[in-house]
C-alpha cells in the first residue's frame, strides 16, 4: 500500500501547487473515512483540489453548487411518478455518490444543509418512507468562503461536529503562485496532461483497515483523552480564572483524533502512532468543535491560539 500512497500524494502535489498541507489533510481525512470542510478565500484551489482528488481515485464524482433555492430533493434524489406504471420512482439525486463536493455549503438553507449532514451521519437518504443505503466509499468535501457573510447560512456548531475535519485554506507564497500560472497556463494549451495514479476503491478502502490496525500505546490513547479533555476543563491547563472555553470538544472528537492520528502516521509509513501524529492533526480536528467565550475573544484569542496552549501544557503520559 506504500507504493499506493506515493502514487496518490504525487498525484495531489502536480495537480495541487502550493498546498501540500491541504492535500495531506485530504487524504487523512479519506482514509479516517470521515468528511471535510473547507474554508478559506475564493480562488485558491478548494474546489480543483476536490475535483483532483476525485480524478485520482477510479470512483463516482459529483459536484453539488449549493444556492439560496435549493431543495433537499435537489441533494438526495425524489420520487418520480410513472405514468407509464402508476408507480412512483426513486431518481437518485448527486449525493449518492463516491466524492461529493459540496461548493460554498453556507449559501443553502438550513434544509438543504440537514439533507447533507444527515446524509453524511447517517450513510443513507430517505426519501419517502424508504431509505437508501450510500455506497461505502463516501467521502464529502464541503467548502464555504468566511469572507462574504451577505446571504449565507452559517452552519451551526453542532451541525460542524459531523465534519472530521475543518481545514483553513491560505494563499500561497509568490514563487508557487508563479508554478500556478505557468501549470494553468500549460494545461489550457494542452502541453500538461497528468498520469492518473490508477487507484481504486479497494485501494481506499483497504487504507482504512491498515490505519485502524496500526499499533497505539495505552499512553498514546491517554493522551488523546487528555487533550480532548483540556478542552472541557481549560481553567486546569491555561491558568486563567476566567473560563475561556464556553464548550469543549464532544466524544466525537475524541473519536475522529484518533482516526485521524492513525491515517497521518500511515501516511508517513509509521508502523505505530506517536504523539506528534496526534499533535500534527489535533487543530484540524478540534478548532470547529470548540467554542471560545466571550471573555477570550474579548482578550484576542481563537479557538486555533487556544488549542495551541492546550496542546502545549497537556503532557503525553
Amino acid at each position: 500500500m506504500d507504493a499506493v500512497i506515493n502514487r496518490l500524494k504525487n498525484y495531489l502535489n502536480q495537480a495541487i501547487i502550493g498546498q501540500d498541507t491541504l492535500t495531506d489533510r485530504l487524504l487523512v481525512a479519506l482514509i479516517a473515512d470521515g468528511h471535510v470542510l473547507l474554508e478559506g478565500p475564493p480562488g485558491i484551489a478548494k474546489t480543483t483540489a476536490a475535483k483532483a482528488l476525485a480524478q485520482s481515485i477510479d470512483s463516482q464524482f459529483h459536484r453539488i453548487q449549493f444556492t439560496p433555492d435549493l431543495l433537499p430533493g435537489d441533494v438526495t434524489g425524489s420520487e418520480i411518478y410513472q405514468q407509464e406504471t402508476g408507480q412512483f420512482q426513486f431518481i437518485p439525486g448527486p449525493i449518492i455518490n463516491n466524492i461529493v463536493l459540496a461548493d460554498e455549503i453556507n449559501r443553502a438553507p438550513a434544509k438543504v444543509q440537514s439533507a447533507l449532514l444527515e446524509a453524511m451521519g447517517e450513510r443513507q437518504v430517505t426519501v419517502g418512507n424508504k431509505s437508501y443505503q450510500l455506497p461505502e466509499l463516501f467521502f464529502v468535501i464541503a467548502t464555504q468562503n468566511p469572507i462574504e457573510q451577505e446571504g449565507t447560512y452559517p452552519l451551526p456548531e453542532a451541525q460542524l461536529d459531523r465534519f472530521i475535519m475543518k481545514l483553513k485554506v491560505g494563499y500561497p507564497n509568490a514563487e508557487d503562485e508563479l508554478k500556478v500560472l505557468r501549470l494553468v497556463r500549460n494545461q489550457s494549451a494542452n502541453k500538461v496532461v497528468l498520469e492518473s495514479p490508477n487507484c481504486t476503491e479497494a485501494d481506499i478502502l483497504t487504507l482504512r483497515k491498515q490505519a485502524l490496525g496500526l499499533y497505539m500505546a495505552e499512553a498514546i490513547e491517554e493522551y488523546i483523552v487528555q487533550l480532548v479533555m483540556a478542552t472541557r476543563h481549560p481553567e486546569h491547563y491555561l491558568g486563567d480564572k476566567v473560563n475561556l472555553i464556553d464548550f469543549g470538544a464532544s466524544p466525537r472528537a475524541t473519536i475522529a483524533l484518533d482516526r485521524c492520528s492513525r491515517a497521518h502516521a500511515l501516511l508517513k509509513g509509521e508502523q505505530f502512532v506517536t504523539p506528534d501524529d496526534v499533535r500534527a492533526v489535533a487543530h484540524d480536528v478540534l478548532r470547529h468543535r470548540i467554542i471560545p467565550s466571550f471573555e477570550a475573544e474579548a482578550k484576542g484569542y481563537t479557538s486555533d491560539t487556544l488549542l495551541d496552549q492546550l496542546i502545549e501544557r497537556v503532557p503525553v503520559a
